[in-house]
Protein backbone atom coordinates (compact mmCIF):
# COMPACT_ATOMS: atom_id res chain seq x y z
CA UNK A 1 0.00 0.00 0.00
CA UNK A 2 1.43 3.37 -1.08
CA UNK A 3 2.16 5.73 1.77
CA UNK A 4 0.27 9.06 1.58
CA UNK A 5 2.33 12.24 1.71
CA UNK A 6 1.15 14.94 4.06
CA UNK A 7 0.32 18.07 1.93
CA UNK A 8 1.78 20.33 4.61
CA UNK A 9 5.07 18.42 4.59
CA UNK A 10 5.17 18.59 0.77
CA UNK A 11 4.73 22.38 0.80
CA UNK A 12 7.49 22.73 3.39
CA UNK A 13 9.81 20.53 1.25
CA UNK A 14 9.18 22.52 -1.93
CA UNK A 15 9.68 25.84 -0.13
CA UNK A 16 12.92 24.61 1.44
CA UNK A 17 14.22 23.32 -1.94
CA UNK A 18 13.40 26.59 -3.68
CA UNK A 19 15.15 28.58 -0.97
CA UNK A 20 18.23 26.35 -1.23
CA UNK A 21 18.29 26.66 -5.04
CA UNK A 22 18.10 30.45 -4.87
CA UNK A 23 20.82 30.57 -2.25
CA UNK A 24 23.09 28.29 -4.29
CA UNK A 25 22.48 30.33 -7.42
CA UNK A 26 23.34 33.51 -5.58
CA UNK A 27 26.56 31.99 -4.28
CA UNK A 28 27.53 30.82 -7.78
CA UNK A 29 26.72 34.22 -9.20
CA UNK A 30 28.83 35.93 -6.57
CA UNK A 31 31.64 33.46 -7.14
CA UNK A 32 31.56 34.03 -10.91
CA UNK A 33 31.47 37.78 -10.43
CA UNK A 34 34.37 37.59 -8.03
CA UNK A 35 36.37 35.44 -10.44
CA UNK A 36 35.53 37.73 -13.34
CA UNK A 37 37.15 40.61 -11.52
CA UNK A 38 40.43 38.71 -11.58
CA UNK A 39 40.35 37.84 -15.30
CA UNK A 40 42.63 40.22 -17.19
CA UNK A 41 40.81 42.03 -19.95
CA UNK A 42 42.31 42.14 -23.45
CA UNK A 43 41.08 44.63 -26.01
CA UNK A 44 39.93 43.32 -29.36
CA UNK A 45 42.99 44.81 -31.03
CA UNK A 46 45.36 42.94 -28.73
CA UNK A 47 43.71 39.51 -28.93
CA UNK A 48 44.92 37.35 -31.79
CA UNK A 49 41.65 35.40 -31.49
CA UNK A 50 39.53 38.41 -32.43
CA UNK A 51 38.74 38.29 -36.16
CA UNK A 52 37.26 41.62 -37.18
CA UNK A 53 37.96 45.33 -37.62
CA UNK A 54 41.15 46.73 -36.12
CA UNK A 55 42.20 50.23 -35.16
CA UNK A 56 44.19 51.95 -37.87
CA UNK A 57 42.47 50.15 -40.75
CA UNK A 58 39.16 50.37 -42.57
CA UNK A 59 36.73 47.63 -41.43
CA UNK A 60 37.32 45.03 -44.15
CA UNK A 61 41.08 45.58 -44.28
CA UNK A 62 41.21 45.32 -40.49
CA UNK A 63 39.39 42.00 -40.68
CA UNK A 64 41.89 40.79 -43.28
CA UNK A 65 44.79 41.89 -41.07
CA UNK A 66 43.37 39.98 -38.10
CA UNK A 67 43.24 36.82 -40.23
CA UNK A 68 46.81 37.38 -41.40
CA UNK A 69 47.98 37.76 -37.81
CA UNK A 70 46.17 34.62 -36.64
CA UNK A 71 47.58 32.48 -39.44
CA UNK A 72 51.10 33.78 -38.95
CA UNK A 73 51.07 32.65 -35.33
CA UNK A 74 50.02 29.18 -36.47
CA UNK A 75 52.96 29.03 -38.87
CA UNK A 76 55.58 30.21 -36.40
CA UNK A 77 54.59 27.98 -33.48
CA UNK A 78 55.80 24.64 -34.91
CA UNK A 79 59.19 25.97 -36.07
CA UNK A 80 60.31 27.51 -32.78
CA UNK A 81 63.68 26.19 -31.64
CA UNK A 82 64.47 24.40 -34.89
CA UNK A 83 68.13 23.84 -35.70
CA UNK A 84 69.73 24.45 -39.09
CA UNK A 85 69.78 20.68 -39.59
CA UNK A 86 66.02 20.50 -38.95
CA UNK A 87 65.31 23.43 -41.25
CA UNK A 88 67.37 21.84 -44.04
CA UNK A 89 65.85 18.35 -43.75
CA UNK A 90 64.52 16.94 -47.03
CA UNK A 91 62.07 14.08 -46.66
CA UNK A 92 62.67 12.87 -50.23
CA UNK A 93 64.13 14.09 -53.51
CA UNK A 94 60.96 15.99 -54.42
CA UNK A 95 60.14 17.64 -51.10
CA UNK A 96 60.96 21.12 -49.86
CA UNK A 97 62.73 21.85 -46.61
CA UNK A 98 60.99 23.76 -43.85
CA UNK A 99 63.51 26.57 -44.25
CA UNK A 100 62.73 26.81 -47.96
CA UNK A 101 58.99 26.95 -47.27
CA UNK A 102 59.43 29.78 -44.76
CA UNK A 103 61.43 31.78 -47.30
CA UNK A 104 58.80 30.90 -49.93
CA UNK A 105 56.04 32.37 -47.75
CA UNK A 106 57.95 35.64 -47.45
CA UNK A 107 58.50 35.63 -51.23
CA UNK A 108 54.82 35.03 -51.96
CA UNK A 109 53.72 37.87 -49.71
CA UNK A 110 56.30 40.14 -51.33
CA UNK A 111 54.90 39.19 -54.73
CA UNK A 112 51.39 40.27 -53.71
CA UNK A 113 52.76 43.50 -52.30
CA UNK A 114 54.34 44.30 -55.66
CA UNK A 115 51.19 43.31 -57.51
CA UNK A 116 48.55 45.05 -55.40
CA UNK A 117 50.47 48.01 -53.99
CA UNK A 118 52.56 48.81 -57.06
CA UNK A 119 50.40 47.38 -59.86
CA UNK A 120 53.21 45.22 -61.28
CA UNK A 121 52.98 41.74 -62.76
CA UNK A 122 55.20 38.69 -62.36
CA UNK A 123 58.61 39.37 -63.88
CA UNK A 124 58.59 43.10 -63.16
CA UNK A 125 60.50 42.76 -59.92
CA UNK A 126 63.26 45.13 -58.96
CA UNK A 127 66.77 43.69 -59.02
CA UNK A 128 66.95 43.52 -55.21
CA UNK A 129 63.68 41.61 -54.97
CA UNK A 130 64.74 39.16 -57.70
CA UNK A 131 68.02 38.45 -55.96
CA UNK A 132 66.35 37.86 -52.60
CA UNK A 133 63.12 36.11 -53.52
CA UNK A 134 63.22 34.63 -57.03
CA UNK A 135 64.60 31.21 -56.08
CA UNK A 136 62.39 30.95 -53.00
CA UNK A 137 59.35 31.87 -55.06
CA UNK A 138 59.89 28.99 -57.49
CA UNK A 139 61.48 26.39 -55.16
CA UNK A 140 62.03 23.12 -57.07
CA UNK A 141 65.51 21.72 -57.71
CA UNK A 142 67.11 25.15 -57.55
CA UNK A 143 65.53 25.80 -54.19
CA UNK A 144 66.68 22.45 -52.83
CA UNK A 145 70.23 23.16 -54.00
CA UNK A 146 70.49 26.76 -52.83
CA UNK A 147 68.26 27.23 -49.78
CA UNK A 148 70.13 25.62 -46.93
CA UNK A 149 72.57 26.36 -44.14
CA UNK A 150 70.50 29.22 -42.70
CA UNK A 151 69.38 29.69 -39.09
CA UNK A 152 65.76 30.14 -38.06
CA UNK A 153 66.46 33.83 -37.40
CA UNK A 154 67.48 34.21 -41.05
CA UNK A 155 64.02 33.14 -42.21
CA UNK A 156 62.14 34.96 -39.46
CA UNK A 157 63.83 38.22 -40.39
CA UNK A 158 62.47 37.94 -43.94
CA UNK A 159 58.98 36.97 -42.81
CA UNK A 160 58.84 39.80 -40.27
CA UNK A 161 60.29 42.44 -42.59
CA UNK A 162 57.86 41.62 -45.38
CA UNK A 163 54.90 41.44 -42.98
CA UNK A 164 55.74 44.81 -41.40
CA UNK A 165 55.64 46.38 -44.87
CA UNK A 166 52.28 44.74 -45.59
CA UNK A 167 50.73 46.05 -42.38
CA UNK A 168 52.09 49.54 -42.97
CA UNK A 169 50.88 49.75 -46.58
CA UNK A 170 47.45 48.20 -45.92
CA UNK A 171 46.76 51.06 -43.52
CA UNK A 172 47.07 53.44 -46.48
CA UNK A 173 44.23 51.81 -48.42
CA UNK A 174 40.47 51.51 -47.90
CA UNK A 175 37.74 48.94 -48.42
CA UNK A 176 36.98 50.25 -51.91
CA UNK A 177 40.57 49.42 -52.92
CA UNK A 178 40.27 45.99 -51.27
CA UNK A 179 37.27 45.16 -53.47
CA UNK A 180 38.90 46.54 -56.63
CA UNK A 181 38.75 44.01 -59.49
CA UNK A 182 41.67 42.76 -61.54
CA UNK A 183 39.76 41.52 -64.62
CA UNK A 184 42.12 38.69 -65.56
CA UNK A 185 43.94 37.05 -62.71
CA UNK A 186 43.42 33.67 -60.99
CA UNK A 187 42.29 31.09 -63.54
CA UNK A 188 41.81 33.99 -65.97
CA UNK A 189 38.86 35.21 -63.95
CA UNK A 190 38.08 38.57 -62.32
CA UNK A 191 39.83 38.69 -58.96
CA UNK A 192 39.70 41.46 -56.37
CA UNK A 193 42.46 42.55 -54.03
CA UNK A 194 40.62 40.93 -51.13
CA UNK A 195 40.89 37.53 -52.83
CA UNK A 196 44.58 38.11 -53.59
CA UNK A 197 45.36 38.90 -49.97
CA UNK A 198 43.13 36.12 -48.68
CA UNK A 199 45.29 33.85 -50.81
CA UNK A 200 48.30 35.01 -48.77
CA UNK A 201 46.49 33.68 -45.68
CA UNK A 202 45.34 30.47 -47.40
CA UNK A 203 48.85 29.92 -48.79
CA UNK A 204 50.30 29.96 -45.29
CA UNK A 205 47.59 27.53 -44.17
CA UNK A 206 48.54 25.17 -47.00
CA UNK A 207 52.25 25.23 -46.14
CA UNK A 208 51.46 24.96 -42.44
CA UNK A 209 50.26 21.42 -43.07
CA UNK A 210 53.39 20.62 -45.09
CA UNK A 211 55.67 22.06 -42.42
CA UNK A 212 54.02 19.96 -39.73
CA UNK A 213 54.27 16.84 -41.89
CA UNK A 214 57.99 17.39 -42.62
CA UNK A 215 58.65 18.15 -38.97
CA UNK A 216 57.01 14.88 -37.94
CA UNK A 217 59.36 12.98 -40.29
CA UNK A 218 62.63 14.52 -39.10
CA UNK A 219 64.74 11.74 -37.55
CA UNK A 220 64.93 12.22 -33.80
Amino acid sequence: MQKKINPTSRRKFIKKSATLTLATGSLLSLSQTSNARHIPTISQNESVNYIGPKDGYTPQIGTLVSMMNWMRGTILGPVQGMSIKDLDYLHDENSNSIGAMLWHLAATERFYQINTFEGKRWGNWEKEDKEEFNVAMSLGNKGRAMIKGNSLDFYLEKLNRVREHSLKKLADFDDEWLLKIDPNWMWNEPTNNYCKWFHVVEHESNHNGQIKFIKSRIPS
